[in-house]
């Protein structure tokens, strides 16, 4: 069975699964997607209703890495990415009110959802990298979670030398502590005087130096690398099969900044998981509630609050959308990207915001609302939540369409990652988890930068390689 990918921009030839993992960002500066959408077996879904999230997810992720591996090697990565998480169900799905659940996504070693995702991505580069006895440089920017995850993935790992960017003062303290407090030598965290956007930007512009890209041998860890998108598939799944599918129809609410989570479910939907509604969930950098409800992606300036892992505004994984949008014409994508960088804007048609719309409904959730859910669900259940999954759970109680069909949140991180947010909405901070308690006195290794290419790049050059 081959799996091929394709660029958003058309200009580079398809591409095996071990290829799109390493490249990241396609050559043309386009993002990888299957050439073809694999299709579900209804039959064989259903006999996985009381399977492992560890079965489940190897029905999912084989059509993706085609030949490039064995059933029982994927299987063996599998078990092994998911041995580190602290619940047995993996993403466990709990009800708060009728119709109303919540799938928390925080039980790995990072405690948030990125974790589901990287875990997996990590074996996968040390397992194809083995094999090519070959070194990469892994270069991802973060908004606050990403980095951390990936840095417990990678971290001590032969053959891989790790660089974080994140925004300096723009992530939580302990976001911060748990990438800048890891000992290995392979690991390097750098914090740009500037935003989450001007991070991404900074990478992207590193992918596009071919130069640059190639000495190093760049890979990307960050969400516009496929890997992360596939593994993501896997949980929206699970929750079909927890809540009677594969043939009840769920809609589900997530907290979206880099739109690489919720594309996740349009992938599902697309394989044939019964989706109502996908609930696009931001808070006031809300680009990407702007365009289902206009047509028009117009990037604004970045705004702190207390979802800071979704302050952004130029939304990475939205372009594998556009592609389908644009009826999978790369050059139309590859013109509108261009116009996005120069105006800060694009637009589409009504057609193609009425295919959009089908499937997808952009809500902002503002500062006020995420505190007062926090509040509201505490007072209620007893649950304390984050302030980005306040953020979905607003949303999924706002803009849900269709009342007979449940709506699944996802519990993005465990609330001990944000407590002066948690606080400031219940009047006590969360019980600290030993592990991150234990950050709090670790000294921190990490090096201020300007928002600045070059200077950036020089420093990377004269890093380690390795342990």
């Amino acid at each position: 069975m081959t799996m091929r990918y394709v660029s958003t921009r058309g200009r580079v030839p398809p591409a095996s699964f071990e290829e799109v993992l390493f490249a990241g960002l396609a050559a043309d500066g386009g993002l990888f997607v299957p050439q073809s959408w694999p299709l579900f077996d209804r039959d064989r879904l259903a006999e996985l209703q009381s399977a492992p999230y560890q079965e489940v997810a190897a029905y999912v992720l084989e059509p993706f890495v085609g030949d490039d591996l064995t059933s029982a090697e994927l299987r063996r990565m599998i078990d092994d990415a998911y041995s580190a998480f602290s619940h047995q169900a993996i993403a466990p799905v709990k009800q708060l009110a009728a119709g109303e659940w919540v799938m928390e996504l925080f039980h790995g070693p990072t405690l948030a959802f990125k974790d589901v995702a990287l875990q997996l991505l990590g074996l996968l580069f040390e397992h194809f990298l083995a094999r090519r006895d070959g070194t990469i440089t892994i270069v991802g920017a973060t908004s606050g979670d990403t980095g951390s995850a990936a840095i417990a993935t990678t971290a001590g790992r032969a053959h891989m030398r790790t660089v974080i960017l994140h925004p300096k003062d723009r992530v939580s303290e302990i976001q911060r502590r748990q990438m800048t407090t890891v000992e290995a030598a392979n690991i390097h965290n750098i914090a740009i005087e500037g935003t989450f956007d001007d991070c991404q930007a900074l990478v992207k512009a590193m992918f596009g130096d071919r130069r640059f890209r190639e000495r190093l041998n760049l890979s990307a860890i960050n969400s516009i690398n496929w890997g992360r998108i596939m593994a993501q598939i896997v949980y929206y799944v699970s929750a079909s099969l927890a809540l009677g599918g594969p043939w009840r129809r769920l809609s589900f609410s997530v907290p979206s900044g880099n739109f690489g989570n919720v594309y996740a479910g349009y992938a599902a939907a697309r394989m044939g998981l019964p989706i109502e509604q996908l609930i696009v969930a931001t808070n006031r950098n809300d680009i990407l509630a702007r365009f289902f409800e206009t047509g028009i992606y117009q990037a604004g300036d970045v705004a702190p609050t207390v979802s800071p892992s979704m302050d952004i505004q130029v939304a990475s994984n939205f372009e594998r959308l556009l592609f389908d949008l644009c009826d999978r014409d790369g050059q139309r994508v590859q013109e509108l990207m261009a116009g996005f960088v120069e105006e800060r804007m694009l637009s589409v048609g009504d057609d193609a915001l009425g295919r959009a719309r089908e499937l997808f409904t952009g809500y902002r959730v503002d500062e006020e609302q995420t505190l007062a859910v926090m509040a509201d669900i505490d007072a209620k259940t007893g649950e304390m939540i984050d302030p980005h999954t306040a953020v979905g759970i607003a949303a999924a109680t706002a803009a849900a369409k269709d009342s007979q069909a449940p709506v699944v949140t996802f519990a993005t991180a465990h609330p001990a990652k944000f407590p002066e947010a948690v606080e400031r909405a219940i009047g006590r901070p969360p019980i600290m988890p030993p592990k991150l308690e234990a950050l709090m006195s670790m000294p921190e290794r990490l090096t201020v930068l300007p928002n600045d290419l070059a200077a950036v790049q020089a420093h990377i050059d004269h890093l380690p390689i390795a342990n």
